[in-house]
C-alpha cells in the first residue's frame, strides 16, 4: 500500500504526528506499532504501571537491558521502553513535567534555531489540556490531558513539612513560573467524564478520537524491519506482521518515531550510521552519518527506601493487596482514589549548589517501595525516594548486535563515566537523606532497606551497587549543525531526502526533568511546520 507519509514507531511522537498530519483529509498517513493496541487494562489504570514496568513478564515493555556498566561496578542496567501504541506514556508514571525554560534556550544557543523556550512554549500550550484552565503558561484546549491527583497520600505533606526543615520551599506548578521547589506533580490522566482516573497516554489523547479516520492506517503489532530506498529517497518502511513482511510506500516522506534506541537501530538497519558500526554486521552504507547512536544521555537514578507499619502507603503483603483490591473497585466505579496513583506523587527540583542558575536535581516520592524497578518484591507497606541528576555530563551511544531488527539494539549508557556526575549524585542523594530522615517523616520511617554507614565510601559504594535509570534517554539522533548532528532543527536527516527523524532521540542536551511531555511538543512543532510548509 501506498501513503503520504509513513511514520515507524507508534510512541508519544508517532501518535502525535499522524493524529495532526491526518487532519487534513487530503493527506493519508500510515502508523506502524510493533506493539498492541494500548487501550488494555494495565495501561488504563494507572496503578497497574507496577505491573508492566519490571518487564517480568514483558507487558507493553521492551524490557531493554545495557551492555555492563563500569561506573555501576560491571552491572547491565534495565531499560524499559514502552511497546504499544503511546509507547512509553503507556508504561509510565505520568508526570507531567516540562522541564526548565533555560533548557529551551541552550538547544538554540546550540544551532538549533527556533527551539529555545519562547518558540517551543506555544506548542506545550496547544497539546495541553490542563483542568485548571488556560493562562499564560498552561493550555486547556489541547488533546493531552492533565490534572491534579484525585488522592494523593498523608506522606506527601509529610515530605514537604520534611523538606521545609531543609530550607526547600513549596511549590505548587512546577510548570509555572519557578521549577525549584517541592510539591505534587500534575499527571496525564482523564480528569472528568466516562473516563475518568484512566491514564491519558498520547495514544489516547490522540488517536482515541481519530482512528476511523478514512485517511489514517494504524497498524499494531507490526515491526520495522528496514526504510526502504529509491536512490537517496526514502520511499517506505519494510514490516513484518503476522510472520509476513509487507511494505507501506511512501509517497512524501518516511518519519521514525521508535524513540532514543529504536530510531537510530533502524537508521543503522537501513545503511545509515556510523560506516565502522555497520560494515561490522554487514551492512551496506547508504549514508556514513557518524552521529547516529552517539550523543545517549540519560537519567542516572539513585533510590532509597523504607519499610512502614502505616497502611496508607503502598504494600504488597496480604493486607496490602486487600487494600488494593478495594481501591481497584473504587477506582472502576468513581474514577479516583489510591488505584488512580502515579505512585511518584510528589518530588522536588532542587539545587545541588545555591549558586546555580536552575535546578540541577530532580526528586520523585514514592507512595511504595521501588527496589530495582519492581524486580525485587518486598511484601511489607513502604515508600521510597529518588534522585537524579538532571543534566549529566556522561554520554553513551547505542549500536547493534546484529543485522536483526528483532534483536534489541546494543544499549551503553556509560552512566559515571564523566567524573563530574558522581559528585553532584552524593550531594543529592545527601539531601534526600536529610529530608528521609526529618522528623516529619518519622511516623512512617520503620526500617531502611540497604543501610550503609554514612560515609562518602559507603554511599558511593551504594550508588554504584544500585543506581539505574530513570528512564529518560534520549540524544541519539540529534538535530543541530555540528558534524555530528543526525537531522536538520526540522528532523530532517541530512545526506538523504524523504526521511525525518521525530522522537527524543533528537534532543541535542537531555532536559531538566520528565521527558514525555517535551517529546509531544516536539511532535506537535514539527508536524506544524510540515503542514505550514505545504
Amino acid at each position: 500500500m501506498a501513503y503520504d507519509y509513513v511514520i515507524a514507531g507508534g510512541g508519544s511522537a508517532g501518535c502525535t504526528m499522524a493524529a495532526r498530519l491526518s487532519e487534513d483529509p487530503d493527506i493519508t498517513v500510515c502508523l506502524i506499532e510493533a506493539g498492541g493496541p494500548g487501550d488494555d487494562i494495565f495501561i488504563r489504570a494507572p496503578a497497574l504501571v507496577a505491573a508492566m514496568v519490571s518487564g517480568r513478564p514483558k507487558i507493553n515493555n521492551w524490557a531493554f537491558q545495557t551492555v555492563p556498566q563500569p561506573g555501576l561496578n560491571g552491572r547491565r542496567g534495565f531499560q524499559p521502553r514502552g511497546k504499544a501504541l503511546g509507547g512509553s506514556s503507556a508504561i509510565n508514571a505520568m508526570l507531567y513535567v516540562r522541564g526548565h525554560p533555560g533548557d529551551y534556550d541552550d538547544w538554540a544557543n546550540l544551532g538549533c534555531a527556533g527551539w529555545d523556550w519562547q518558540s517551543v512554549l506555544p506548542y506545550f500550550l496547544k497539546s495541553e489540556g490542563n483542568q485548571n484552565g488556560a493562562e499564560a503558561l498552561h493550555g486547556a484546549d489541547g488533546p493531552l490531558q492533565v490534572c491534579d491527583q484525585s488522592a494523593p497520600r498523608p506522606i506527601n505533606e509529610a515530605f514537604f513539612d520534611a523538606s521545609e526543615q531543609q530550607q526547600l520551599r513549596r511549590n505548587p506548578d512546577f510548570n509555572g513560573a519557578e521549577q525549584e521547589g517541592v510539591g505534587l506533580y500534575q499527571v496525564t490522566q482523564f480528569c472528568d467524564g466516562p473516563r475518568k482516573g484512566e491514564r491519558c497516554s498520547a495514544a489516547a489523547a490522540y488517536l482515541s478520537g481519530v482512528r476511523n479516520r478514512p485517511n489514517l492506517t494504524i497498524l499494531t503489532r507490526a515491526l520495522a524491519e528496514r526504510l526502504v530506498f529509491d536512490g537517496k529517497r526514502a520511499a517506505g518502511v519494510r514490516y513484518r506482521q503476522r510472520g509476513r513482511v509487507k511494505l507501506a510506500e511512501a509517497r512524501r516522506e518516511v518519519i521514525l518515531c521508535g524513540g532514543a534506541f529504536g530510531s537510530p537501530q533502524l537508521l543503522m538497519l537501513s545503511g545509515i550510521g556510523p560506516r565502522d558500526e555497520l560494515s561490522a554486521h554487514g551492512i551496506e552504507t547508504r549514508q556514513d552519518l557518524p552521529g547516529v547512536g552517539q550523543n545517549l544521555q540519560d537519567h542516572l537514578d539513585y533510590v532509597i527506601s523504607y519499610t512502614s507499619k502505616r497502611r496508607d502507603v503502598t504494600g504488597l503483603g496480604p493486607v496490602g493487596l486487600w487494600d488494593l483490591g478495594k481501591a481497584a473497585r473504587r477506582w472502576k466505579r468513581h474514577g479516583d482514589g489510591a488505584f488512580s496513583t502515579p505512585y511518584a506523587e510528589s518530588g522536588g527540583f532542587l539545587k545541588s549548589d545555591p549558586g546555580l542558575s536552575r535546578p540541577d536535581l530532580q526528586l520523585h516520592m514514592v507512595a511504595g517501595i521501588v527496589d530495582q524497578h519492581m524486580r525485587r518484591i518486598h511484601l511489607a507497606h513502604g515508600f521510597s525516594c529518588h534522585v537524579c541528576v538532571l543534566r549529566p555530563q556522561s554520554r553513551g551511544h547505542v549500536g547493534l548486535v546484529s543485522d536483526r531488527a528483532a534483536d534489541a539494539p546494543r544499549i551503553d549508557p556509560a552512566y559515571l563515566s564523566d567524573p563530574r556526575d558522581l559528585p553532584v549524585l552524593m550531594r543529592g542523594a545527601r539531601l534526600m537523606e536529610a529530608i528521609m530522615e526529618a522528623p516529619p517523616l518519622a511516623p512512617w520511617r520503620h526500617k531502611r532497606l540497604y543501610p550503609h554507614d554514612g560515609s562518602d565510601t559507603a554511599l558511593e559504594a551504594d550508588i554504584r551497587n544500585r543506581a539505574d535509570t530513570i528512564y529518560h534517554p534520549v540524544g541519539t539522533c540529534k538535530m543541530g549543525v555540528d558534524d555530528m548532528a543526525v537531522t536538520d532543527t526540522a528532523g530532517r536527516v541530512h545526506g538523504v531526502t524523504s526521511l525525518r527523524v521525530v522522537d527524543a532521540s533528537l534532543m541535542p542536551t537531555l532536559i531538566g526533568g520528565n521527558t514525555n511531555a517535551p517529546v509531544i511538543m516536539m511532535a506537535e512543532k514539527i508536524a506544524d511546520g510540515m503542514r505550514t510548509a505545504r
